[in-house]
């Protein structure tokens, strides 16, 4: 394409951004506020951190983790460095750290906004990705665990989405024994690790390929999965995270029975601030993630949290019922429209009717306009007419 005479197609968009046309974007947005309904009804406030922030506060501390899938721009008022959000959950512990401080805990925040990652090169991936979350901040408990997967659950089924599972895993345990791994051979290990390829595995991890193979091999349902692990001659500082999957685990079927949990040590995806259990959620009608959470530091409090995505989640969730279109004149009364409103209806005001005959046939022309605006119902004569 030449650049002085060719102009790009209006249509064409940067890879990982799209349009959501009428019907999926009101369906998105019907989705996202019945699960924030949800958090609200379990005691979580939403509070709306900025799209922007400046680079040294949005990807210090924890953020530090998110500086490779961010972008960022100069800001011409200040002339300092700022970066976009790639994820929120970051920016709620800034607030809980900073300006809710002062506030009792437990902490019970939610939230819901769009994110901005960088993105893997050569790979077609979202880089605008929507979220939906909450965060539980104060307690450490496996209590806490146990409500954050539980309230998912409930928002999930809201949703209408069903054979929905909860993987847990320990990324914190897979970073701790990876440090004890040669520099050299870590990122081939952490390759290895990610394809499971138990062959390269037990190349790379020298002296701990026994404990890598076997968090492997453990992978499953939860009960097997910590039956196996706690069979295994892990380091003293590091054999609590098993013990505290299993009281999470323990704690999730008490507040949740029936359930589905599965465990797979050997994950390590997600962002590096995680620092003890974390949570991915599938279901069997979609072979994407739902959503992904964990436990981590706000500022220097234990938290918890749960992120799902919209998008993700509105490709299996069941399909809204569309509000019927009803075609209404102009000059109809306020007080009509709005007992149209209330019994559900969309009312589609006909700026250039064409008179209808009297009685309560419809006239072609008005048949014709109602079908071109999508309508399913006419106002006639003082009442709804099926089209």
């Amino acid at each position: 394409m030449n650049p002085l005479t060719d102009r790009p197609s209006p249509a064409l968009l940067p890879m990982g951004f799209v349009d959501l046309l009428p019907g999926e974007a009101e369906a998105e947005a019907a989705g996202i506020a019945g699960v924030m309904e949800i958090f609200a009804r379990h005691g979580y406030e939403r509070v709306r951190p900025p799209l922007l922030e400046y680079e040294s506060s949005l990807l210090s501390g924890a953020g530090e983790a998110l500086a490779e899938q961010s972008f960022r721009l100069l800001d011409p008022a200040s002339h300092r460095m700022m970066a976009l959000r790639p994820d929120m959950t970051t920016q709620i512990a800034r607030m809980a750290s900073v300006r809710l401080s002062d506030q009792p805990r437990p902490l019970r925040l939610s939230y819901s906004g769009d994110c901005v990652q960088v993105g893997t090169a050569g790979r077609e991936t979202d880089r605008q990705v929507p979220q939906v979350g909450l965060e539980l901040i104060g307690p450490d408990l496996p209590a806490a665990d146990a409500e954050v997967v539980a309230v998912g659950a409930e928002a999930l089924d809201f949703l209408g989405i069903d054979g929905i599972s909860f993987d847990l895993s320990i990324p914190a345990l897979v970073w701790a024994l990876l440090e004890e791994v040669p520099a050299a051979q870590r990122v081939p290990l952490v390759n290895a690790l990610d394809r499971r390829d138990a062959a390269a595995v037990a190349q790379h991890a020298g002296a701990q390929a026994g404990l890598f193979l076997a968090l492997i091999q453990a992978a499953g349902k939860a009960d097997s999965a910590l039956e196996k692990l706690e069979q295994l001659d892990l380091p003293e500082a590091l054999a609590g995270h098993v013990q505290r999957l299993r009281a999470s685990i323990e704690a999730i079927g008490k507040r949740v029975p029936g359930l589905k949990l599965t465990v797979d040590p050997a994950d390590f995806r997600g962002w590096r601030y995680h620092t003890g259990i974390c949570m991915t959620v599938f279901s069997t009608r979609s072979r994407e993630e739902l959503g992904r959470g964990g436990r981590y530091l706000a500022g220097n409090e234990p938290a918890c949290g749960l992120t799902l995505r919209p998008q993700a989640l509105l490709r299996v969730a069941r399909l809204p019922v569309p509000r019927p279109r009803c075609l209404v004149p102009e000059t109809l009364p306020q007080a009509s429209r709005e007992a149209l409103h209330e019994a559900g209806y969309a009312t589609v005001s006909a700026l250039a009717a064409p008179e209808s005959p009297g009685g309560e046939s419809l006239s072609e022309a008005t048949r014709a306009l109602a079908r071109k605006l999508r309508c399913s119902h006419v106002w006639q004569n003082g009442k709804v007419q099926v089209l």
